[in-house]
């Protein structure tokens, strides 16, 4: 338990936890206790579960571990709102109880490869200045539940909601084709919106940029937005033409060819290289 607990935390030291001086011995039940205490207070008790998944799966340093009670303590995370994609052996909120804007599993302060998604509604002041306050309102309902759509279905959270922009994140999974599709679904149902249900008197365009970089978590939403990821995702937002999704290289780079084939070729501006997406219709 103890080499599967430096895979959660490399720093975890048992002597220093448990005050018992080096070279003593620790009984072992003791230790474990110890152990499974400590990550709960730390905060990382679904990191070492999902620890303990894997290595009840495959193995470890080439050795076999037949982990008893495992399928218990899957089902208590389970209990408390959780759900396991066996695919993936992680543990994701379920979705329908509760969604929050750490997923349920980041800490203050925590670092993380994400992916990030900006919006920005084109023209916001002329919308507002031109259309009736109740119209406004509904519009813009509507536009944030199509966002939260595509960006929760993708186990996206969507972090800020400004009154013309919005800006989303994803962490788990592939998380450059989520927050892609993401993007591309939204520029898809505002489409259809604008054609079928708009009460406004002139459609709803949009802005919307992707760029992946390392995030530092933070509860306090105007803290995560001092990110320098987000200040760059919202430069790729910004080189978005109306109704078009911009993407960074570093996104894009994971593209399959097939979607690849779906966007402009390279674009470079402000020192970044970076692909378009917008809808095209066939005549």
């Amino acid at each position: 338990m103890l080499r599967f607990a430096k895979l959660v935390d490399p720093d975890y030291d048992i002597y220093e936890r448990t005050g018992i001086r080096f070279g003593l011995s620790i009984p072992l039940q003791s230790a474990a206790r110890c152990i499974v205490e400590d990550m709960i207070a730390d905060g990382r008790y679904i990191d070492f579960v999902e620890v303990l998944v894997k290595v009840d799966r495959e193995g470890y340093m080439g050795s076999r571990f037949n982990l008893k009670g495992l399928n218990n303590v899957v089902d208590s995370l389970i209990d408390e709102g959780y759900i396991f994609d066996k695919v993936s052996g992680l543990f994701f909120e379920n979705q329908q109880e509760h969604i929050s804007p750490n997923w349920g599993r980041l800490l203050e302060g925590d670092e993380r490869k994400m992916t990030l998604l900006r919006l920005d509604m084109v023209g916001n002041s002329e919308l507002v200045r031109n259309n009736p306050r109740p119209k406004i309102e509904q519009a813009y309902n509507d536009v944030r539940n199509i966002v939260n759509k595509a960006v929760n279905s993708r186990n996206g959270r969507l972090w800020s909601w400004e009154g013309d922009g919005a800006l989303a994140a994803f962490l788990f999974g592939p998380i450059e084709k989520m927050a892609i599709f993401a993007g591309m679904e939204i520029l898809h149902e505002l489409f259809f919106y604008n054609k079928l249900r708009n009460p406004l008197d002139s459609p709803i365009n949009v802005r919307i940029g992707a760029h992946i970089g390392q995030v530092r978590y933070s509860n306090r939403e105007m803290e995560r937005l001092k990110n320098d990821s987000i200040k760059q995702v919202m430069v790729y937002e910004a080189l978005a033409s109306s109704n078009t999704l911009s993407v960074s290289f570093n996104v894009y780079i994971s593209m399959d060819p097939f979607t690849l084939k779906l966007f402009s070729a390279e674009k470079i501006a402000r020192g970044c290289k970076y692909r378009l997406y917008a809808i095209g219709i066939e005549k």
